[in-house]
């Protein structure tokens, strides 16, 4: 068995029904963002009010919920933010990840018992700037993402042990590095450094030689045009055992602008491959069925970052798109009866068989024999989103519980 301290498993919270799901899917502590200072302006964040109920939703479960202040402030928006704290002081969120000196030392004032985790937008890349800030009151820093499992183990063995260590292990990498983008601002003033970011690099892009105005080449050989800012999407799941001998505390997936589907199958297939790893630490392997679940979220071509070094093959060319082999077509409500009831999400039909994923589950297979509508007649198909509908299925399913179906796109 596993003997040391764990290794918290830290999943995105776009909004309280993500934290929910991803809590309930086995995460031991939550992000989010309130409605401004956060590097995720675009997802729903949370009111005040929502990340009470969130916080308490954490607590009641086990788990910890930290708050993101982490934007390059202007004097504009430095002035608001002690406010903010004081509230976030007063409801005792178990910490606030920050990128900024001055916004550090605003918490130390007005949020004086809340953890400070330094972003990962600050950079951190040695242990030097490390223990500076564990000095400074740093509880805990986000490693640069651009490290080597190598890089990171030598930070670890130069540093107190009580600070302690995050670093993503999955999802949207960036092409600047840390994340600290000018591109978003300089083209459409939409500033990533405050959450705005619109993507550019995910976009495709054409030369145009100055005499030629209407004659676009491209970059690289691909008649769609160029990628080559397009970055690969993380994915560690089959080196746990790397990522906690490496002294690594906290295991942080990114997506907090993703769906609820992606933080219940990314979050569960992390729990699953974690329990594996403490069950058995000297023996670890990934299960198929684990490796299998995160190519059912939407998703770019995985990589596995700078762990291993630079990454020869770290962007993805062909397209700035993403894969999308299963899609959602109904969210359990209830089991009843020997009848699943649910809500359909999209059409699916009698005869088709369907993948189950509970809470905290390993998915498993049904065969549609017969599907109800919301008056209890028997209907072939369900092809209208949001209605509720019951499916035949001897096996009880708990709510919360997703199911999917594969499609070809």
């Amino acid at each position: 068995m596993y003997n040391k301290p764990k290794p918290e498993l830290l999943a995105p919270a776009g909004d309280l029904i993500r934290l929910k799901i991803a809590i309930d899917n086995g995460a031991d502590a939550v992000y989010l963002g309130g409605k401004n200072f956060g590097m995720r302006a675009g997802t729903n964040n949370f009111t005040n009010e929502e990340m009470i109920e969130g916080l308490a939703y954490a607590h009641e479960h086990g788990a910890k919920a930290y708050v993101t202040c982490n934007i390059a402030p202007t004097d504009i928006e430095i002035d608001l933010i002690p406010e903010f704290f004081k509230f976030l002081e007063e409801i005792k969120v178990d910490g606030v990840i920050i990128a900024d000196l001055g916004v550090m030392a605003l918490a130390n004032e007005y949020a004086p018992s809340i953890d400070i985790h330094m972003s990962t937008q600050a950079g951190i890349v040695n242990h030097a700037t490390a223990n500076q800030l564990y000095k400074m009151g740093a509880k805990r820093i986000v490693l640069a993402r651009e490290l080597s499992f190598e890089q990171i183990k030598k930070i670890r063995d130069n540093t107190p042990e009580d600070l302690e260590i995050e670093a993503f292990v999955h999802g949207a990498m960036c092409m600047a590095f840390s994340g600290r983008c000018l591109i978003s601002q300089y083209m459409i003033n939409r500033d990533g450094n405050r959450g705005e970011c619109a993507q550019p690099c995910r976009w495709g892009y054409h030369l145009v030689e100055e005499k030629r105005p209407n004659e676009y080449y491209p970059v690289y050989e691909n008649e769609s045009g160029t990628y080559i800012m397009n970055s690969k999407d993380m994915c560690l799941i089959e080196y746990i055992d790397k990522l906690a001998e490496a002294g690594i505390t906290s295991f942080k997936l990114e997506g907090r602008a993703k769906a609820s589907y992606y933080v219940a199958i990314v979050t569960n297939a992390y729990r699953h491959a974690m329990d594996e790893y403490f069950a058995n630490p000297t023996n670890y392997g990934c299960p198929d069925w684990i490796k299998d679940e995160v190519t059912k979220v939407s998703h770019r071509h995985y990589s596995t970052g700078f762990y291993f070094g630079k990454p020869e093959e770290g962007q993805c060319y062909d397209n700035g798109g993403y894969i999308r082999n299963f899609t959602v077509v109904a969210m359990v409500e209830d089991y009843k009866d020997g009848y699943i009831i649910c809500t359909e999400k999209n059409k699916f039909v009698t005869g088709e068989t369907l993948e189950v994923v509970e809470p905290k589950g390993i998915p498993f297979t049904i065969t549609v024999t017969e599907i109800l509508d919301d008056k209890d007649n028997v209907i072939e198909e369900a092809i209208h989103p949001l209605m509720t509908v019951k499916i035949k299925c001897d096996k009880p399913v708990k709510k919360g519980a997703f199911i999917r179906a594969e499609r070809d796109k």
